[in-house]
């Protein structure tokens, strides 16, 4: 028998399967980088106020920003069949002043909570394209209660949330020493919890 040399005919079966192995292996990692790129902008995060504030997203990222609405801040205006509202929506902290087009939902007022979803113009107004109002008075949006709480502003344990009415007056209360004494008296156990 007389050995051929030079580039064979028929690849091996073991380059094959390399082959194989390598054109999946590029066509799985193409397919997941287009899944996170289309999640990624999907992706629509919830923000206080005062994270607007801080964080300076970019006009073209899409956010929920949530609150309450500020008393006496809510303008409509009318121009033939098209409503404008401006209003601001506040954590205590911080108001952001929020533009509406469109009909607001029957619940809608102020000192209420609300979720809007939109972007931040370049002049630090928050142009809404949807507003969702909280259904009774008892509701706040999951987001918004974990905020206030962690923010320290509201504690479930020690009742209901401040009135709408002075948000714009909270503080974050202050823990003295000797009001941390009786707790360590007590074997690091806090009581009234």
């Amino acid at each position: 028998m007389a050995i051929k040399r030079g580039v064979p005919a028929i690849l091996k079966r073991k380059h094959r399967r390399l082959i194989l192995l390598l054109a999946c292996g590029l066509g799985l990692g193409s397919a997941t980088a287009l899944v996170l790129s289309a999640f990624r902008q999907n992706l629509v995060f919830f923000v206080l106020p005062s994270d607007l504030a801080a964080q300076h997203p970019s006009p073209e990222r899409t956010l929920r920003l949530g609150g309450l609405v500020e008393t006496g801040s809510v303008h409509r205006s009318t121009k033939g069949k098209e409503v404008d509202v401006r209003f601001r929506i506040t954590d205590g902290h911080t108001a952001v002043p929020v533009t509406f087009n469109g009909v607001l939902p029957d619940l809608f007022r102020e000192g209420q909570g609300v979720v809007a979803l939109g972007t931040l113009g370049a002049d630090g107004t928050f142009h809404a394209s949807e507003v969702l109002a909280k259904h009774d008075e008892t509701y706040m949006p999951k987001d918004v209660a974990e905020a206030l709480k962690r923010k320290g502003l509201w504690n479930p344990a020690k009742g209901p949330p401040p009135p709408a009415s002075t948000w714009n007056t909270l503080t974050v209360p202050v823990t003295t020493p000797a009001a941390a004494a009786p707790a360590a008296s007590a074997g690091g156990r806090q009581t009234g919890y």
